[in-house]
């Protein structure tokens, strides 16, 4: 599966895989064969953080 290119779709798609799928990113990118460097870099630019502790990306 392709995952969006507008950041705030991208953003909402990824946090409800994370909660109801993947339990970490790493699984997250591995099973979409995601990059998960161009994925944290892309959240980045619009004010968003990966917590492993919440399992989802968070406002900075």
């Amino acid at each position: 599966m392709a995952l969006p290119s507008d950041p705030f779709i991208l953003l909402s798609v990824v946090n409800t895989k994370l909660r109801d799928q993947y339990s970490d990113l790493d699984k997250l990118c591995e099973d979409l064969d995601e990059d998960k460097t161009r994925l944290v870099q892309a959240l980045a630019g619009v004010g968003y953080t990966y917590s492993p502790e919440q399992n989802q990306f968070i406002s900075l």
